[in-house]
């Protein structure tokens, strides 16, 4: 399941971050952030007119993400 999927209030961990091809210094800047695998995420908010941004809490600190950034996330338990 990536980023994207999971439903707002549901807190899962970072397993792996992908990569796209036409942006791949994109993967670097997530895990700067602090999306590393391990760490804890949770959706906060979904804006419900096309989903974009995605607000989301990882380790203390709040983002708001594009859809295609948070589709690269995958989490799980």
């Amino acid at each position: 399941m990536n980023l994207n999927d999971l439903p707002v209030g549901q807190a899962q961990r970072v397993k792996s971050i992908g990569q796209l091809v036409d942006y791949p210094e994109l993967t670097s800047q997530l895990e700067d952030i602090g999306f590393i695998p391990g760490e804890q995420v949770i959706i906060l908010r979904k804006n419900s007119f096309g989903g974009d941004p995605i607000i989301v809490r990882i380790g203390l600190s709040t983002f708001a993400i594009r859809k295609k950034e948070a589709s690269l996330i995958e989490v799980g338990i």
